[in-house]
């Protein structure tokens, strides 16, 4: 029963503060306490380990609820991020309307990814998956513009064309199956019944790892996220990019790994359409990301790019290319998600939305600009940070799989999207930094004319950097300690 009350609290809780109080400081001390319950909530589930059926649907679909170890690594990412969006956006959404309306689907959507980490079952997972959906396209109207409108639309849109396409998945799965259909590592296909329509079969499996995809951003299915991420808040666009996003990667290891069996599907032409469309997802995120201008655009291009290495991981179908997946996952949550939360710094301390805006602010911003420069060490794959072991042992699992040219491919797109990365994020902490002699000149007749306010120190609130430096030391630890911890998930 804990694994239920885990994701339904959040839910209810949250929704009832954001409709009964409407005095700020008292609601967002609510919403803390909120927050902290479910960590408590979700740490308890997550150690029950206990199957618990909420709802019949017919004689072999239920709604089913049990945390498993992957489980229990998808939401200890979900709550780590949730933890510290929640307490940043005290401080960021000060100066925004409908705050409650937005905590509100902020703590619908904390409910529903962790029923997506929970569930142990596809049926369960769909519903969890399309909840997720719903309750962030709000989020993504936050500002109600006509950008935003127009995003979030667009985002609504290529999520229900994926979710239909996983739904299609869905229905395959439960016609071939033994069983009860519930989740096991190594699949339950019939493989009897897969051999008479082998081709069908094949074919529903890749839409269902193209249409989950699609909420990772994997083309041809990505056009939603550079439109989504920049528009949306930074807290919002931070849970997007940084943990959202991966209920996609969740939906496709269960739907591989744990229904259909990566040996049903290695060497088989979908492993190569996957490993290929997953490839050119990582080089055109990055190239993109490499040419964009707007900072919180060039970090949603960047997410593009860094969790199709998730996906590319995980269409090497092997062991080891899920663990570099699964460490990808958490090391990604952490940098990305600084990174969205250190651009809402940049545009409520400094009103600075584009790249080129940010050169010397080093100084003003010590604390967001070193978070940002951690962070960014993590994505590119610079040791010690999580990014880097994630990255080595993606590259050592597509080496061993001693499978040709698909062996020698994956390392080459990883090199090439790691110099891109470093070549637009790197500038603009060194434009940060060392702004240059003519921005240093200009800066000092600028405080001779205003008294030195052009020099001064901003005020970086402690619920804005304390967030960042937390996920930045996520991101650490898991390049020290993320081959143990995910080694535990897959023995």
């Amino acid at each position: 029963m804990i694994s239920i009350l885990a994701f339904l609290f959040p839910v209810a809780a949250g929704t009832a503060v954001s409709a009964a109080v409407k005095e700020e400081t008292l609601r967002n001390r609510l919403y803390a306490a909120v927050m902290l319950l479910t960590d408590v909530l979700g740490v308890l589930a997550m150690k029950s380990g206990k199957s618990v059926s909420a709802v019949n649907l017919s004689e072999r679909a239920s709604l089913t609820f049990c945390p498993d170890r992957l489980g229990i690594y998808a939401m200890s990412a979900v709550l780590i991020l949730y933890t510290a969006v929640c307490f940043y956006a005290f401080a960021y959404m000060k100066t925004e309307e409908r705050v409650n309306l937005f905590f509100a689907c902020f703590f619908i959507s904390l409910g529903a990814m962790m029923a997506v980490c929970m569930s142990s079952n596809l049926v369960t997972l769909y519903f969890a998956f399309e909840l997720a959906t719903l309750s962030t396209v709000p989020m993504v109207l936050h500002e109600m513009t006509k950008d935003a409108v127009t995003a979030g639309v667009k985002y609504l849109f290529y999520s229900i064309g994926g979710a239909l396409l996983g739904l299609l998945a869905v229905f395959f799965i439960y016609a071939f199956s033994t069983g009860d259909a519930g989740f096991v590592l190594g699949g339950f296909i019939d493989r009897g019944k897969v051999a008479a329509h082998e081709t069908a079969f094949f074919a529903a499996v890749l839409a269902g790892i193209i249409g989950f995809g699609t909420k990772a951003g994997m083309y041809p299915m990505h056009g939603w996220l550079p439109s989504a991420h920049p528009i949306a808040p930074a807290p919002a666009s931070s849970l997007l990019s940084g943990i959202i996003a991966k209920a996609g990667i969740v939906a496709v290891i269960r739907l591989v790994y744990y229904c259909v069996g990566a040996d049903l599907l290695r060497g088989t032409w979908v492993q190569r359409t996957w490993m290929i469309l997953a490839m050119l997802t990582v080089l055109m995120g990055s190239t993109m990301a490499f040419r964009e201008k707007v900072t919180k655009k060039r970090l949603a291009y960047s997410t593009i790019s860094q969790i199709s290495y998730i996906m590319l991981a995980l269409s090497f179908l092997t062991d080891d290319g899920l663990r570099g997946g699964l460490m990808q996952l958490m090391s990604h949550m952490a940098a990305k998600g600084c990174l969205f939360l250190a651009a809402g710094v940049f545009i409520v301390i400094l009103g600075s939305h584009r790249v080129e805006e940010l050169r010397g602010v080093g100084r003003q911003i010590p604390v967001t600009m070193w978070c940002f420069l951690i962070a960014s060490l993590s994505l590119i794959g610079i040791p010690p940070m999580g990014g880097f072991v994630s990255k080595w042992v993606i590259a050592g699992a597509a080496l061993a799989a001693e499978d040709g040219i698909w062996s020698i491919l994956p390392p080459v797109v990883l090199l090439i999207s790691a110099l891109l990365t470093a070549g637009y994020l790197l500038p603009v902490v060194i434009d940060a930094f060392f702004p240059g002699k003519d921005f240093e000149e200009a800066r000092e007749q600028a405080e001779a004319a205003d008294g030195g306010e052009a020099a001064r120190t901003k005020r970086e609130p402690y619920l804005m950097t304390i967030p960042m430096i937390a996920l930045c030391l996520t991101a650490l630890l898991m390049g020290i300690f993320g081959v143990s911890i995910v080694g535990r998930v897959i023995l």
